[in-house]
């Protein structure tokens, strides 16, 4: 497949996965770009996301780096699951954080897949570090 095909292809599922995503969308998260084995989004911290520390919740940095991870591993096309995950965080978000998450390929066989994406403020301080294992469960 060419550069441009790929690229193309890229483009129509993350708009086609967006399309569909209430989660995401609830959220306010946005996929601001998307390449093979590549995406970043962001989230700008609402109030209500957060927690009793006046923090950004966890499960909602988890969420954001999640929703870039899928837009990353379906890049190719097919239907991509998430497999495993977990996430490391480094510091903590506040209210009105803007927030950016950038998912990358860093393996990739027929059905499977690693990713990392790191999370960042709009300083570009890392707020967590989050890895992805993928499983294809239909063909493109």
């Amino acid at each position: 497949m060419s550069s441009d095909a790929a690229q193309s292809l890229a483009e129509r599922s993350a708009s086609a996965m967006y399309a569909n995503d209430r989660a995401s969308q609830g959220l306010g998260i946005r996929v601001v770009e998307v390449r093979p084995g590549y995406a970043k989004a962001t989230m700008r911290v609402r109030e209500d996301m957060l927690n009793g520390h006046a923090a950004c919740h966890g499960g909602l940095i988890f969420s954001l780096a999640d929703s870039a991870f899928a837009f990353s591993c379906n890049s190719h096309g097919g239907t991509v699951v998430a497999a495993a995950a977990s996430i490391d965080f480094l510091a903590p978000a506040q209210g009105g954080d803007e927030l950016t998450a950038i998912a990358v390929e860093r393996w990739r066989s027929k059905r499977n897949g690693v990713y990392e994406v790191t999370v960042a403020n709009q300083r570009g301080d890392t707020i967590a570090l989050f890895r992805g294992r993928s499983h294809q469960v239909r063909e493109p």
